[in-house]
């Protein structure tokens, strides 16, 4: 086959450090704005991003060359530095994430549970929607890592 065809999506999910609150509503819109931009900088397509105040989901679209950790390792600390001029002086990300691959045909599906993730969250906390996602995918893992 003389050509690549790929189309590589992610669902990617990561935290505040402590789970701290720090993404309120009011400055949800331009944490965004500024994560997708630094996805774009990267190489990526961001599709949809979501969350609230101690984490978010976003949905990433990359190239066949691109890392997915790579691109978290970059992402993460560019985004802790803008959100410490930006929203508080102490944001901070935890280490770790979670990223799952899904299809084109699920892409409508994932997108609507990212908007509609506060509302998913007044029945179920971060906790159990991380380790059911965890589940789902047949990753193993050991709870007490979760979180530190």
């Amino acid at each position: 086959m003389p050509r690549t065809y790929t189309n590589l999506l992610f669902h990617i999910v990561f935290a505040t450090k402590g789970r701290f609150p720090f993404i309120v509503k009011e400055h949800r819109e331009r944490l965004y704005e500024y994560i997708g931009g630094t996805v774009r900088a990267l190489g990526g397509i961001c599709i949809e991003i979501g969350g609230v105040a101690d984490h978010i989901h976003m949905i990433v679209r990359l190239k066949p060359n691109q890392d997915i950790s790579d691109l978290l390792q970059k992402l993460k600390p560019g985004v802790t530095k803008w959100a410490r001029q930006k929203i508080h002086p102490k944001f901070e990300w935890q280490d770790g994430y979670g990223a799952f691959t899904i299809g084109e045909s699920q892409l409508s599906a994932v997108r609507r549970y990212i908007q509609d993730q506060e509302k998913h969250h007044r029945k179920t906390p971060f906790d159990e929607e991380f380790k059911e996602m965890l589940n789902r995918a047949g990753i193993d893992f050991d709870e007490q890592y979760l979180w530190s």
